[in-house]
């Protein structure tokens, strides 16, 4: 449940696109630092009273280090400019039911736009599409794209697996001038566009944003619970079945790692295996990158024969990637490991992007 405090800003620290970062004094002594999203509670001064809710930060969650605000009690935001009581501005409810639901206009909703080319959308026509497991992923995708395609248009679909609003990722909020936009689907929201499902966050990927690509991953926080089908990124099989549904091309991002030190997560991820080996009823691309070093490249091998009758095993060339990856505009981490650390894993999540990036190639060649 919640664990709530409350106490008064005492100065601001970094702020980045949808989120500012503060440190409160709390009532009755200590301080406690905490995040705000502008778009939700208002905009906190120093003075401004403050009501948390500390939870995550009390128990040491891995993205959990903040307390997050949830209303500015003294000092509520005015409504927004565009507020209507009718449908007009949109009706998309998100984060439903609980205190802090935003209602927000849907790209594929009817006072939407984008509605009347939404409106009969059905296929992908072979758009590519990168699933992946968790959010770390999504710099090394786009670096291995940029690899090869420097000007391609690139599109991210925030799923709802991890954090819902897209104003947590600093990760996300450096990548800005790197994609064609981010669309938040499912109940995440904070995007440049909102749809209502993945289903029809795809079809606005291709027909609204023009993508080239585009890459489906939860947001940070993703949740594990040591389980075979308690992880949040079981839905990575799903968003395969999404995209093959609509006539898309899904290439698979594999978790590799020779770096983590749970056995489960080593070679590749049992997140992965149950991911496209049960649920992704779809053939995917499955991309291994070559260069491994030898002992992990084997235990890859092995774990991914079981998956060979129902998906295609693509071997993509690295030369180069770890030269891209150094140049990533941000800080690449995975589990609290930087590149060096858990290099097979950044490099998997690269030939993913350029192989989706060479697919892209073709498709506008092709269209030619």
């Amino acid at each position: 449940m919640v664990r709530w405090r409350a106490g008064t800003v005492a100065g601001l620290r970094r702020r980045w696109a949808g989120a500012v970062e503060l440190d409160v004094e709390l009532d009755g002594g200590g301080t406690m630092r905490a995040l705000a999203y502008p778009g939700l509670v208002g905009d906190p001064e120093p003075g401004d009273r403050v009501l948390l809710n500390a939870g995550a930060l009390l128990m040491g969650l891995g993205t959990g280090g903040y307390a997050l605000v949830v209303a500015l009690p003294d000092r509520l935001p005015p409504d927004p400019a565009q507020v209507l009581d009718t449908r007009d501005a949109g009706h998309l409810v998100k984060a439903r039911y609980t205190p802090l639901q935003p209602i927000l206009l849907g790209v594929d909703e009817e006072a939407s736009p984008h509605h009347a080319v939404l409106a009969d959308a059905d296929d992908l026509a072979g758009l590519p599409v990168v699933t992946a497991d968790l959010h770390s992923a999504l710099p090394a995708i786009l670096a291995g794209i940029r690899a090869d395609a420097p000007h391609a248009r690139v599109v991210y679909l925030l799923t709802d697996g991890g954090a819902l609003p897209a104003w947590f990722s600093r990760t996300l909020a450096g990548l800005r001038d790197e994609l064609a936009g981010t669309i938040s689907v499912g109940q995440a929201f904070g995007g440049d566009l909102e749809a209502s499902t993945l289903h029809s966050g795809l079809l606005a990927a291709r027909h609204v944003l023009g993508a080239d690509v585009a890459v489906v991953a939860q947001g940070p926080g993703n949740l594990g619970t040591g389980t075979r089908w308690g992880f949040s990124g079981v839905a990575v099989g799903e968003a395969v079945n999404a995209v093959a549904a609509l006539g898309g091309r899904p290439v698979g991002s594999l978790r590799i790692s020779a770096a983590d030190p749970r056995p489960r997560h080593r070679g590749v991820s049992h997140h992965s295996l149950t991911a496209y080996g049960r649920v992704a009823l779809a053939r995917a691309e499955l991309v291994v990158p070559d260069g491994l070093e030898p002992a992990l490249a084997a235990d890859v091998d092995a774990a991914l024969a079981p998956l060979a009758g129902r998906h295609t095993v693509v071997r993509v060339d690295t030369t180069g990637l770890d030269a891209a990856l150094r140049r990533s505009p941000v800080t690449l981490s995975t589990m609290g490991r930087g590149l060096d650390a858990d290099h097979a894993y950044f490099l998997a999540a690269a030939a993913a992007g350029r192989h989706a990036a060479r697919l892209a190639s073709v498709m506008s060649g092709a269209e030619r």
